[in-house]
């Protein structure tokens, strides 16, 4: 039996139909492995240049594939659903984020694992404690969940339903 990594990847949209982007995305990343949690819907500010607010989740994965070898899955699934990388942190249809894999650190080029900015992230912290409410920073042993204590969460709103709703959706499809 292959190894499975136990991984969290955050998903993100602010261009064209956001709700719709996010369900075929995940859609896709069941394609990977199996969905194991889906996070509520959080309506974010964007981070970067001036755009369009966020729509962002979090999906827990349970993969045979490693980590390097996911990444450029992620990839294929943004670009397939239209995403276009014109500029750093720029407005998107889809970013896919490898946000924490379960015991598992990376600090390659192209590749950081845990993500680098999810101690600093509110929209992408709080769908992954959705998803691992019991998740720690492998570097240090740190619980996310003390983390985000120290975050101002007012820049991500929980989307009201959205936690049902996903739910819902996902165990119709399995």
């Amino acid at each position: 039996m292959a190894y499975m990594w136990d991984a969290v990847i955050g998903l993100g949209s602010n261009l064209g139909d956001r709700v719709e982007n996010l369900r075929r995305a995940i859609d896709s990343l069941a394609t990977l492995g199996s969905l194991e949690n889906v996070s509520a819907l959080y309506d974010t500010e964007p981070v970067g240049p001036p755009q369009a607010r966020f729509l962002n989740a979090a999906v827990r994965l349970s993969t045979p594939k490693h980590p390097s070898a996911l990444l450029p899955e992620l990839l294929a699934v943004e670009q397939r659903l239209g995403r276009e990388r014109r500029e750093r942190w720029g407005p998107r249809t889809l970013d896919l984020d490898i946000l924490w894999v379960e015991g598992f650190m990376c600090a390659d080029v192209g590749l950081t694992v845990p993500h680098p900015e999810l101690r600093r992230r509110a929209f992408a912290l709080l769908p992954l404690l959705d998803v691992a409410p019991h998740a720690t920073d492998p570097r240090d042993g740190v619980a996310y969940a003390r983390v985000s204590v120290e975050l101002d969460l007012s820049v991500a709103r929980e989307v009201e339903g959205s936690r049902e709703s996903w739910f819902r959706e996902l165990s119709t499809r399995a």
